[in-house]
């Protein structure tokens, strides 16, 4: 197929979140994604292809350094209300960084956790970085947006867990973990600079900590966001196993 000059020029609108949201479309780049999201249950309004519309063309579409053979455009689909059930959640207090969100998306995906809940200010999921680096997980983790501690608040209300680390917290290791098989449990991950918020820390029942080797000299300060969160889930993840 060819691409027509309003075409192009709508594609590459799609770069900034004002016209994806106005549009409630997104873009996604590459021969796997472009098959994850055909194969999805999300609507792709279209497929373009370098060997079609040309290397030029396809150039000015992509939002990679170096283009890709295959983009498509996909409808973002509606909200959906979202109320805690059982299950094992993530919810993001403040994510910013496009990779952070990305990464964690792929790690919800790859340890089966049933929905991940994010706050308003968290980075926004179409931004491009971040749907890259879902690596497709975007199309199969369930995603909601909502105010943090007011869900916390809600999965306790429930009898569920609200999980958070914090270095005062209890040794991960060591601690009884609840996986959700009966009430919500859920893992909250925070602000890559300041951690969880004070509000949600509130709703916090129970305070864990990923200890260092050796115990005695941790050395770097903290770990990333998304390396927490691959650590931590892992963890709650190998009690069931």
């Amino acid at each position: 197929m060819s691409i027509s000059k309003n075409e192009l020029r709508q594609v590459r609108a799609l770069s900034q979140k004002k016209f994806r949201d106005e549009a409630g479309l997104f873009v996604v780049e590459g021969e796997k994604m472009v098959s994850e999201a055909l194969q999805s249950g999300f609507k792709v309004v279209s497929v373009y292809r370098r060997d079609d519309i040309g290397e030029d063309n396809m150039a000015r579409l992509s939002s990679l350094s170096s283009p890709s053979p295959v983009l498509a455009v996909v409808r973002q689909p509606a909200p959906v209300p979202f109320r805690a059930s059982k299950g094992l959640f993530l919810a993001l207090d403040g994510i910013r960084d496009p990779g952070n969100l990305g990464t964690i998306l792929r790690i919800a995906d790859w340890f089966g956790i049933d929905g991940v809940i994010a706050s308003p200010d968290t980075v926004e999921l179409y931004n491009p970085k971040v749907v890259q680096a879902t690596m497709g997980a975007i199309f199969r983790v369930p995603f909601h947006r909502q105010d943090i501690p007011a869900f916390c608040r809600e999965v306790v209300a429930a009898g569920g867990h609200v999980y958070g680390t914090f270095l005062d917290g209890k040794n991960l290791y060591q601690r009884d973990l609840d996986c959700g098989a009966d009430a919500p449990s859920v893992i909250v991950i925070g602000n890559e600079s300041n951690g969880i918020s004070r509000e949600t820390a509130a709703c916090v029942t129970d305070r864990l900590f990923i200890p260092p080797y050796p115990s005695d000299d941790p050395g770097s300060e903290s770990l990333n966001a998304a390396i927490a969160t691959a650590i931590t889930v892992a963890e709650f993840r190998r009690r069931i196993i």
